[in-house]
């Protein structure tokens, strides 16, 4: 399952388990670490008096008790001292050992604060790239949805140069001025994702709007033409283009939906069914897994009805990724998280 990034206070995410960025008595603190004892309750601080305490890197499990989740794992993050004193190792052993005690207990989803970002100076953007780095190749081998929750999404986009240079690529090819007929286009949403309502989703027809619409190079019939001749004219659909080009890449199926950051449920709809119809952002999240270059990009598509277009912030950061061979789905969820367009991937 995927790797999502929401906006939202951590103790209100329904989920099996959240990450408590703790200190190292386990016995609460500021930040991160006393929101989620206060939510949770004296029970908690109860259960944690009787766990000894936690090393730097290493990881407990309790339960939720007042909290919307089964658990609270807590897990003690290194303070930043430069960088010269093992504290990336030291982090990314924060998130492997957390997850490992959510897999252990059986848990299907779990929330992450940005460890280590808060009072122990861990730079913001350097945290987010070792939780999304660490958890995707945990992703890579293991089914769990997980949610990395930034509070800030503000501070995480001005820490970071790469969102200066997609800003001015922005202001560079974005056209502002939408037509009549291109205001009032919306892509057709076909399927149905589940996300927490506490995810941040920007107005939809800005997120979906398809300005350019598909042409074809000659049309499918003429006056002459009956159902059977219709039939045989049809181009495959984007569900067989989707499957050929993953034969021609040489990767596994769950190799491709996992690099995707696409729902394996979600994944088996679309191989069963030829005339499966997605929503853009699946289309897309499948282009960056196959890394697709932006013509065969827009070829598939088409094969859904959709286009790229100058008049979509969305699609104008896509192109910015596509266009410099950057295929790193979760830097480029990253950026559309920071830029308030909706994530790839389901």
């Amino acid at each position: 399952m995927p790797l999502q990034i929401i906006r939202n206070d951590i103790t209100k995410v329904e989920c099996d388990a959240i990450v408590n960025a703790a200190n190292s008595t386990l016995l609460g603190g500021g930040g991160v670490d006393g929101a989620i004892h206060r939510a949770a309750g004296k029970g908690l601080l109860l259960e944690c008096m009787k766990l000894g305490g936690c090393k730097v890197g290493e990881a407990k499990i309790t339960k939720g008790y007042k909290l919307p989740c089964k658990y609270v794992i807590h897990t003690v993050g290194p303070k930043w001292r430069g960088g010269t004193e093992n504290e990336k190792e030291l982090l990314k052993c924060c998130y492997n050992n957390s997850l490992a005690l959510a897999k252990e207990h059986n848990c299907e989803s779990v929330a992450f604060p940005l460890i280590s970002s808060g009072v122990y100076g861990y730079p913001m953007n350097e945290a987010f790239k070792v939780a999304v780095d660490t958890v995707a190749e945990f992703l890579m081998h293991n089914e769990m949805l997980v949610y990395i929750v930034v509070y800030n999404k503000n501070a995480l986009a001005a820490s970071s140069k790469l969102f200066t240079d997609i800003a001015q690529y922005i202001d560079d090819n974005y056209v502002t001025e939408h037509s009549l007929y291109d205001s009032r286009r919306m892509d057709n949403i076909g399927e149905s994702i589940p996300m927490p309502q506490t995810r941040f989703l920007p107005d939809e027809e800005d997120c979906y709007a398809c300005t350019e619409a598909p042409t074809m190079s000659k049309p499918l019939i003429d006056d002459n033409s009956d159902l059977s001749d219709i039939a045989i004219t049809l181009d495959e659909s984007f569900s067989q283009m989707l499957l050929r080009k993953i034969d021609e890449s040489g990767m596994t199926d769950s190799e491709c939906y996992k690099k995707a950051n696409i729902d394996r449920k979600l994944f088996s709809k679309i191989r069963s069914n030829p005339e499966y119809k997605p929503i853009k952002p699946t289309v897309i999240a499948f282009c960056i897994a196959l890394e697709l270059s932006l013509a065969e990009t827009n070829e598939m598509l088409l094969k859904a009805g959709f286009a790229l277009s100058h008049s979509n912030k969305f699609d104008v950061i896509i192109e910015y990724f596509i266009k410099r061979g950057n295929y790193n789905i979760f830097e480029i969820n990253e950026a559309l998280f920071a830029f308030d367009q909706s994530l790839l991937g389901a």
